[in-house]
């Protein structure tokens, strides 16, 4: 494959995930205000506004840990491009029910929907930009994978906070359908991932099919090797913790910080910032300086020790400092991670990268459920308790050791010389 043409295919798949992980930020400010003026209708006191803010931001993972894998095995099986094009159909259509809903279940079935879909994205594109770069570039272009993620999650909390806000006064109801200000995020976003979807079609060729059905059964053993293991318990630790957050801060920012959707939609902003820029610089500079493993340790020593500070922390400017500490820590964790899980298995990569996203989405199902839960007893709780579960995940990384050459494969054992 020429260089031209593969510049070409990895600019088209950074744009997909970016777009998707722009309608995922759009919600990450909006969310609670969303949430509380439709739970309002019904009458739903405090704690239960802030059980569905949760529960609605659970849902999703939990149907992209539902579906992840299948997308992943079809990808295999049928390539990764019609995969893709799957998710973005599905996207388009949660983010149209997103913005005209009219009540919880709307708004319920909508996310129902995206976590389905949007499943079938992320792990593939992931897939794809593994098998089309070599294994020398692993890690620098699932760093870049890592900035197009970020950059969505940059951009999409500003045009949330910001267009939710416009002084747009006109209604319009049609139907169980209802379209105002609320909706204008949505509809954007909506009418951007159907560009995308378009441009997908014409221009990105899908990737090579193998048969690989008659070693199956070998290549299953690798995802089960302790390497792996201890790849997935400190991705789960990871975005359990960064899930948690997510939904916390923007019910901390709302309710004990009284910040307006900008606000909380400056703090995501910042957040995505740091990891965009930052993911790329390590991937690139880091292992000049500290090996993966030590990258890793690093990563969530400063992530942890942030977030059992941020509670104390009063001041806008001081709470924007600790969240970028925050997120740099993330910065050093997540693409080395995705690079290791990249490189167990040249053939399984797509099923590979798929049970690696299945494990985060328990990590993100769990979070906003313990998150609001722990939100009763007081705002302190989550943020400790998530510092705590990350300095804690340090001790896991003593144990990801070199695997067995004969047992693991060469591919394996080539990777953890870095390790």
């Amino acid at each position: 494959m020429e260089k031209k043409e593969k510049l070409g295919r990895i600019s088209l798949i950074l744009l997909s995930l970016f777009v998707v992980m722009l309608g995922y930020g759009i919600l990450l400010p909006t969310l609670p205000y969303y949430t509380e003026r439709l739970a309002l209708k019904d009458n739903l006191d405090r704690d239960l506004i802030n059980f569905h803010i949760g529960l609605l931001t659970s849902i999703y993972p939990l149907f992209q840990l539902l579906f992840v894998i299948v997308w992943g095995k079809l990808s295999d099986k049928h390539g990764r491009k019609p995969i893709i094009l799957l998710g973005l159909v599905g996207f388009v259509v949660m983010n149209l029910l997103t913005g005209l809903a009219t009540s919880l279940s709307m708004l319920y079935i909508a996310r129902i929907i995206g976590g389905i879909f949007t499943s079938a994205v992320i792990p593939v594109s992931n897939a794809y930009l593994s098998d089309i770069t070599s294994e020398k570039r692993r890690t620098k272009i699932m760093a870049w994978s890592g900035v197009a993620i970020s950059s969505g999650v940059i951009f999409g909390p500003v045009l949330g906070g910001f267009l939710s806000q416009t002084n747009l006064h006109y209604t319009y109801s049609f139907g169980v359908f209802h379209l105002d200000r609320f909706s204008v995020p949505f509809i954007l976003a909506a009418l951007l991932g159907f560009v995308v979807l378009l441009i997908i079609i014409k221009w990105l060729k899908n990737t090579e099919i193998k048969n690989r059905i008659a070693s199956e059964a070998v290549k299953f053993s690798f995802s089960l090797s302790n390497y792996f293991i201890i790849l997935l318990l400190l991705s789960f630790a990871m975005q359990f913790v960064v899930t948690l957050f997510e939904t916390v801060f923007s019910i901390y920012g709302k309710d004990e910080l009284a910040f307006t959707t900008n606000q909380v939609g400056i703090g995501f902003m910042l957040c995505g910032s740091v990891m965009a820029v930052l993911q790329p610089v390590f991937a690139t500079y880091g292992e000049k300086v500290l090996t993966s493993k030590q990258q890793i340790t690093l990563g969530l020593l400063i992530s942890g020790v942030s977030l059992v500070v941020f509670p104390f922390v009063s001041g806008e400017l001081y709470i924007y400092g600790t969240i970028i500490i925050f997120a740099a820590g993330g910065a050093m964790v997540t693409p080395n991670l995705l690079s290791a899980v990249s490189l167990i298995s040249q053939e399984n990569t797509g099923r590979n990268i798929s049970i690696q996203s299945s494990t985060n989405s328990i990590g993100q199902i769990l979070g906003p459920v313990l998150g609001t839960w722990l939100i009763a007893g007081g705002f302190y709780y989550p943020f400790i308790i998530a510092g705590a579960t990350i300095l804690g995940a340090m001790g896991l990384v003593y144990f990801l050791k070199r695997p067995n050459k004969g047992l693991d494969g060469p591919l394996l054992a080539d990777q953890h010389k870095k390790l």
